[in-house]
């Protein structure tokens, strides 16, 4: 089913709410855009006369200032309930290594997810060592890391580096991965980029399962809260699911912002929420932790 316009940004919006940004900027563009979404609202779908009504996307109801009708049901959450591996899948024998570049291979043309028509065609997979206790896993490539075709560069990656850093550790030491492989697309889309919809995180789904059920981690962060939701079936905000282990197939998983979060929001305040998250990813771990690592980002006294 190929996704709308109006659904595409509507999970965008979301994404920035889970994420915990409250404003975003808009180009005249942008406003034109949503001006002509909201007068289609007002007039129950249809578009404005001064547009032909072929050139309208279907309206925007979550930006329209007026409540849904009473006793309209509110849509289902749409992210998939089975965080079981797809038992359609069965890996090879071999080495972890040999399961991993079955994946891969597997993912290019991942029929689920090409069916959709909504993903862009240069699949990213993944980048670390598998041989790794702790895994990270976001929502789905951006422009630069389809460039580069590797998760988690530009600034969201080096972000995420130095947070690494912080812990003790390098991007060579974890594994790092994204559920869906392929950046999600847009109209004349440049370096813009949108989250992934719950459609597109169902379709790739099972290919993440088995990726971890490949590298059999010790614990996993789900960085943003569309990565969370889609790994742990759960809907809300980031600050709604971190502070505390979730689990997954008997797998502790601790939910985080997105470093792209950091990036808009760089107080230490918020630095310190993630920084506390990853403090009990390394407790957890077993992993030593100084008193200056502990300190981090907290008030100076």
């Amino acid at each position: 089913m190929s996704a709308t316009p109006n659904s595409l940004f509507r999970h965008y919006l979301d994404s920035l709410i889970q994420q915990g940004t409250t404003r975003t900027s808009l180009t005249d563009e942008a406003r034109n855009v949503l001006r002509t979404w909201y007068v289609a609202s007002r007039q129950g779908g249809r578009p404005a006369a001064s547009a032909p009504a072929s050139s309208e996307p279907p309206p925007l109801q979550a930006a329209a200032p007026v409540s849904a009708p009473a006793g309209k049901p509110e849509p289902p959450e749409l992210f998939p309930q089975n965080r079981e591996p797809d038992s359609a899948i069965t890996l090879p024998e071999g080495t972890m290594e040999d399961k991993l570049q079955y994946l891969r291979n597997l993912a290019q043309n991942w029929k689920p997810a090409r069916e959709l028509n909504s993903l862009r065609d240069t699949m990213v997979f993944a980048t670390g060592n598998p041989h790794t206790k702790l895994m990270l896993i976001g929502e789905a490539p951006g422009y630069y890391e389809e460039v580069q075709q590797e998760p988690f560069v530009g600034r969201a990656g080096e972000k995420l580096n130095q947070i690494l850093r912080a812990m003790g550790l390098s991007r060579d030491m974890v594994y790092i991965s994204n559920i869906v492989k392929f950046r999600p697309a847009l109209p004349n889309q440049r370096t813009n980029n949108r989250a992934p919809t719950p459609e597109e995180i169902e379709a790739c789904l099972p290919i993440i399962m088995h990726e971890i059920r490949v590298i059999q981690p010790k614990m996993i962060v789900a960085l943003g809260g569309t990565a969370a939701a889609g790994l742990l079936g759960e809907q809300g905000s980031v600050s709604s699911m971190r502070g505390r282990f979730h689990d997954l197939n008997g797998i502790p998983v601790r939910v985080t912002y997105h470093p792209s979060y950091l990036l808009r929001s760089d107080s230490p305040r918020e630095k310190r929420k993630v920084w506390e998250d990853m403090l009990a990813v390394m407790e957890r771990l077993d992993m030593p932790i100084s008193e200056k690592q502990r300190g981090y980002f907290l008030p100076r006294a």
